[in-house]
C-alpha cells in the first residue's frame, strides 16, 4: 500500500476463424457477414503558453535539483525517481527539463528557501525539491513544487511512502500531482495498460495477453501463446480484466482476477461471446453474443448470472461501452446498412444513431469524462481515430494511417491510446498515445509487435 500525507489530509493510497482473429477489433463487422474544453481552476498554478489556433503549446521549463538524502541508497533510490519523474512529464511534451548544467545555486534542504533570482537567470519556470530516504525497505519522500516566477509554493510538503518494490508506482504518483497541479487536468501516471504482444511473421503470429505500466514499463505476460487472444479490458477497479479467446475453437468471454490469478468461463451464455466490457459498477458484464446467426447486445451479472438481452433485431450489434455513469450504452451496428455509432439506455430499448459522416464507424468507446465517444473510422480506404461529442457533433478525426483501431482512453479523459499496423506482409501493430487535441502523437517502445490496448483506471 502507498500512502499520501500532506498538511491537510492523508490518503491511501460457420464463421471465419481468421477474419476474427486480425480484424476483430474495427473489422468485427466482418467477422459477422472542436471544441474542447480541459482543466479546472486552481490556485497557484502557472499559466501555460497555448496557441489553440495553431496546436502549439510552449513547455514549461522545469527544473529538478538533487533530491536530499542520507545515504547510498536513499541517493540511488532518490535518481531513480527522478529518471521516472522526468521521463513521464517529457512524454506529455508539455514540459521541458531544464538542464543541469546551467544550473547556479543548489538545494541544500527541503526546507531552505529558494533562491528564485538564480532560477529565474536560467529561464526556470518551475522547482522540484525533495528528501528522499530508504529505512528498513520502506522508502519516503517529501517533495515541494515551486511557482518560480510567482515565487510562491504549488505544492506544500507532500509525502508519498511504499515499499522498495514499489519505487515506479511513487514516482508516478509524484509525477501525476506534478502534472495535475500545473495543468489542471485529472491524473493519470499511475496506471497500467492490458493488451496484446504479438510475434512472428503476419501470416502465423502468436497473441500472449500481457500487462505493463502506461510507459511500456513492467511487462508481464498473463497466458501462454497456444491460443489466440483479443481485445483484453479492465475492471473499474483495475483488479481484473475481460478478454476473448479462441481456445475452444470460437470466440469464448472469459474473466481473470489479477490478484489470485484464477480464470472464469461463462458457460452458462451460449454461441459465440466477444467484445466484452465491464459496467461502471463492476457488477455487469455487457458483451455481443452470436447464437443462431444473430448477433446481438447483452449483459449477465456477475452475481447471479442472470442474463439480459439489450437489443433484438437481424442487424450485427457490437461493440458496446457505457457512458460513466452507466445510464447509456454506446455501441456499432449496421441496421442502418453500414457499420455507424448508436446509442440507447443501458436497460435496451430505441437506439440513436450519432456518426453521420461519410465512411464507417467502429469500436465506440464512452469517455471517463461523460463528454465525448472515441471511435475507429474508415474512409476512403484510410483508418482514422476520431472523438465525438456524446450526441454525435463536433467529429474530429485525430490520426489518419494504413490502420489505426482499438482506442482506448486514459483515465483523465484527455489522452487515447490505440494500435497502429504498417502495411505489406511485413507490417505488424503497435501502440500509440496521442492526446484528443490531436497534439503529441507517440509511440510506445516495446520489445514486441502491440495491439489491443486497455486502460486501467487509476490504481488503488
Amino acid at each position: 500500500m502507498i500512502k499520501t500525507r500532506n498538511k491537510f489530509f492523508t490518503e491511501k493510497l460457420n464463421l471465419q476463424e481468421y477474419v476474427f482473429c486480425n480484424c476483430f477489433r474495427f473489422l468485427i463487422f466482418f467477422l459477422l457477414t472542436f471544441q474542447f474544453n480541459y482543466g479546472y481552476p486552481q490556485e497557484n498554478v502557472p499559466e501555460l503558453d497555448i496557441d489553440v489556433t495553431e496546436g502549439i503549446i510552449d513547455p514549461i521549463p522545469i527544473a529538478f535539483p538533487n533530491f536530499i538524502t542520507n545515504d547510498y541508497s536513499s541517493s540511488i533510490t532518490a535518481k531513480e525517481i527522478i529518471k521516472i519523474v522526468k521521463n513521464d512529464l517529457i512524454n506529455t511534451s508539455l514540459f521541458r527539463i531544464v538542464p543541469e548544467d546551467s544550473y547556479i545555486s543548489e538545494l541544500t534542504s527541503i526546507d531552505a528557501p529558494v533562491r528564485f533570482a538564480d532560477w529565474r537567470a536560467i529561464n526556470t519556470d518551475l522547482l522540484v525539491s525533495a528528501n528522499v530516504s530508504v529505512n528498513n525497505e520502506i522508502i519516503t519522500i517529501k517533495f515541494r513544487l515551486w511557482d518560480v516566477v510567482g515565487q510562491s509554493e504549488i505544492f506544500k510538503g507532500v509525502q508519498f511512502q511504499g515499499p522498495s518494490n514499489s519505487i515506479r508506482r511513487i514516482a508516478h504518483k509524484v509525477s501525476d500531482l506534478i502534472y495535475s497541479g500545473v495543468t489542471g487536468e485529472g491524473n493519470y501516471f499511475d496506471t497500467r495498460i492490458a493488451f496484446i504482444s504479438e510475434r512472428g511473421p503476419k501470416n502465423n503470429r502468436t497473441k500472449r495477453l500481457a500487462i505493463m505500466d502506461q510507459d511500456g514499463a513492467n511487462l508481464t505476460f498473463l497466458s501462454d501463446s497456444k491460443s489466440i487472444i483479443l481485445a483484453p479490458r479492465f475492471s473499474p477497479d483495475a483488479r481484473k480484466i475481460l478478454y476473448t479467446s479462441y481456445e475452444t475453437g470460437k470466440p469464448r468471454v472469459y474473466l481473470m482476477d489479477l490478484i489470485s490469478g484464477k480464470l472464469r468461463s461463462f458457460p452458462e451464455l451460449p454461441g459465440m461471446t466477444f467484445a466484452p466490457r465491464f459496467s461502471p459498477d463492476g457488477r455487469k458484464i455487457i458483451l455481443s453474443i452470436t447464437e443462431n446467426g444473430n448477433t446481438d447486445i447483452y449483459t449477465l451479472n456477475l452475481a447471479n448470472n442472470s442474463k439480459n438481452r439489450l437489443t433484438k433485431n437481424v442487424a450485427i450489434d457490437t461493440a458496446p461501452s457505457y457512458s460513466p455513469n452507466g445510464n447509456y450504452v454506446v455501441f456499432e451496428s449496421d441496421r442502418g446498412g453500414n457499420q455507424q455509432i448508436y446509442v440507447m439506455s443501458s436497460k435496451g430499448g430505441k437506439a440513436k444513431r450519432i456518426s453521420f459522416g461519410e465512411g464507417r464507424y467502429g469500436t465506440p468507446v464512452w469517455s471517463p469524462r461523460g463528454d465525448m465517444i472515441a471511435f475507429t473510422k474508415m474512409h476512403k480506404g484510410n483508418f482514422h481515430i476520431g472523438v465525438m461529442r456524446k450526441d454525435g457533433t463536433q467529429e474530429r478525426l485525430l490520426t489518419k494511417a494504413f490502420i489505426d483501431e482499438g482506442p482506448t482512453w486514459a483515465p483523465n479523459g484527455r489522452i487515447l491510446m490505440f494500435f497502429r499496423e504498417t502495411a505489406g506482409v511485413n507490417g505488424a501493430p503497435s501502440l500509440y498515445t496521442i492526446e484528443v487535441t490531436g497534439r503529441n502523437l507517440r509511440k510506445i517502445e516495446l520489445s514486441s509487435f502491440a495491439s489491443d490496448p486497455s486502460w486501467s483506471p487509476l490504481l488503488k
